[in-house]
Order: structure tokens, then C-alpha cells, then sequence
């Protein structure tokens, strides 16, 4: 099964930036298909191996940071491939 997921890493606390660039690295280097905007990160594959990225660079984000939060959405479908018409 086919999922689009949409991340939002948010460090609540000052020089949160490294711990972001880390986590989109770390997504990166994933083998998924990973697409960014400002807001937001877009991972792309099959419903089991994302979520098996997901579930280690989440904590391993969260390790890295004293607080914090995630926003995640998940679609069932692969939506990669998605271009406004607008």
C-alpha cells in the first residue's frame, strides 16, 4: 500500500535549527521520496517502509531536542507525483 505523508518537525525551544536540518538529511538519505517546501516535508513509498524511516528518525529527532513536537498527515495514496492546475 502506497502512502503521501506530510511532516512538520517543530523544536520548541531556541537554536532549533539543527535539529531540522538533521531530521530532512536524515529523510533524504532515506531512499524515499522526499520533496520540501518552507513548511513542510513530503515522504512518499510504501505504507511499511516509510513508516519504519518515520519511526526511527522521529525519535531520533526527539532525542536530539529538549522539546518539541511533530504534525503528521498521512494519505493513503502515492500523491509524489502531484501538480497544482491552478
Amino acid at each position: 500500500m502506497k502512502i503521501s505523508v506530510e511532516l512538520t518537525l517543530t523544536p520548541i525551544q531556541d537554536n532549533y535549527e539543527p535539529a531540522i536540518i538533521n531530521f530532512i538529511k536524515q529523510m533524504r538519505n532515506s531512499g524515499l521520496i522526499v520533496k520540501e517546501n518552507p513548511l513542510s516535508t513530503q515522504v512518499y513509498g510504501d505504507y511499511d517502509e516509510v513508516m519504519k524511516v518515520l519511526n526511527k528518525e522521529i525519535k531520533t529527532a526527539f532525542e536530539a531536542i529538549d522539546r518539541g513536537l511533530i504534525y503528521i498527515k498521512i494519505v493513503k495514496s502515492d500523491r509524489s507525483d502531484y501538480a497544482a492546475d491552478f
